[in-house]
């Protein structure tokens, strides 16, 4: 039995394949526990995994607002690069120099023979390096990996915030040591991840997808009774600002019609009266509901669209910040999908792209494409066997030594 901890941010896109893996791993006989700043991440964990809560005093006011830092990321409206900028000065890094005692602290008293931690979890990374503890890098959005080659200078950027940072905690590298040596997954193929040279400890596991054990009800009766083409129209958890409400007015407009069945991800309050044909809840069982749809509207969030693609079903992406214009290009270029513009689109734009992405067989077809090569790479039992492997050859390391 080996002990492995995975270290997360407090965002439900990167704790979730953590709870898959982990999962397999308990299943396997190993201990494993989820050190993070989100005490209610215990309710989620599978059987037998433990919280490994980050807490400080909470007379420190500092280290209480940068708690708050999942409500400054959903709130602030941000678009493009400044979205990058925004996420690493005001967030990444303030949030990392927050964890990173009670990171340590919790690697002392767990003593895992192997960390995982997120790849925007530098402090992981800088405290196991300090403790000399051996570690792997899980890549939730491959687009950190893909900005070295598409937005050099915005890359050299990060990584230069990401050394002043180890640094800071005694780290002097002169290069980040975020992607682990050992092994760095990168949960997707390589098929949808695109061409680019990288060195072996990189390796794709393909969509690390998590079916969470809690029931969301939902209206299966109004979708299974009607005949009409079937559609999630979803802009994630990330976003909860003013914009929310101007984007699905434009939804409402270009369905509103009726020709379609359209599930929406979004507050029913927002508006006073839906259209009809629209089924609307503030969450829906995503997983279980997409064999059941024809296709996808959303933000580009990778999750999302891998969860889609999963399914072998086309896409209309509509990206708002961060990585996500990344994973909108990756949809067209393999053409699984179509894109538009968040700040430009029209309600007939998007009711277009829609009606193109049904209706041309091509589409479908290439999401099949990439489903196929999601399959080929594994999932998360090769997460798994990737994580023991090191695991156990860093164990006869230390018996050699």
């Amino acid at each position: 039995m080996a002990k492995f901890v995975f270290i997360v941010p407090p965002l439900t896109g990167h704790i979730n394949p953590t709870l898959s893996m982990g999962a397999v791993l308990l299943e396997r006989g190993h201990r494993v526990g989820w050190i993070t700043l989100d005490e209610s991440l215990a309710a989620k964990l599978p059987a037998g995994g433990e919280l490994l809560h980050i807490s400080y005093d909470e007379n420190d006011q500092q280290k209480r607002e940068s708690e708050q830092y999942l409500d400054i990321i959903t709130k602030k409206i941000v678009y493009g690069i400044d979205s990058l900028k925004f996420l690493y000065e005001e967030v990444l890094i303030p949030l990392n120099r927050h964890s990173y005692d009670g990171i340590a602290y919790l690697l002392d008293q767990f003593e895992p023979d192997l960390v995982i931690t997120d790849h925007q979890m530098f402090a992981g990374a800088i405290a196991a390096t300090n403790k000399k503890l051996p570690y792997a890098t899980s890549v939730t959005a491959p687009a950190a990996i893909k900005v070295m080659e598409e937005l050099p200078k915005i890359h050299e950027w990060e990584m230069n915030q990401v050394i002043g940072l180890q640094r800071e905690f005694g780290v002097e590298a002169t290069t980040p040591i975020v992607c682990s040596e050992l092994l760095t997954m990168v949960l997707t193929s390589q098929e949808f991840f695109g061409d680019m040279e990288l060195t072996p400890n990189f390796r794709f596991t393909g969509p690390v997808i998590n079916r969470p054990a809690t029931k969301i009800t939902f209206d299966w009766d109004k979708l299974q009774q009607s005949s009409k083409p079937k559609i999630l129209v979803s802009i994630g958890t990330t976003f909860d600002h003013e914009h929310k409400k101007n984007f699905f007015t434009k939804v409402v407009e270009a369905f509103g019609d009726g020709e379609l069945t359209v599930v929406v991800v979004s507050d029913p309050a927002l508006f006073e009266q839906w259209p009809d044909n629209f089924i609307v809840q503030r969450q829906v069982p995503q997983l279980d509901l997409l064999p059941h749809l024809d296709a996808v509207v959303c933000h580009g969030g990778h999750n999302t669209v891998c969860e889609t693609l999963s399914n072998g079903l086309p896409l209309v992406v509509i990206p708002i910040a961060y990585d996500q214009s990344h994973v909108a290009g990756r949809v067209v270029r393999t053409g699984a999908g179509e894109r538009l513009n968040f700040n430009r689109f029209k309600a007939h734009h998007l009711k277009e792209a829609v009606h193109q992405i049904l209706n041309n067989p091509d589409y479908k077809t290439a999401a099949e494409t990439i489903k196929t090569s999601f399959i080929e790479a594994g999932g998360t039992e090769t997460a798994a066997d990737m994580l023991e492997q090191v695991a156990t050859k860093q164990s006869l390391e230390v018996l050699k030594n």
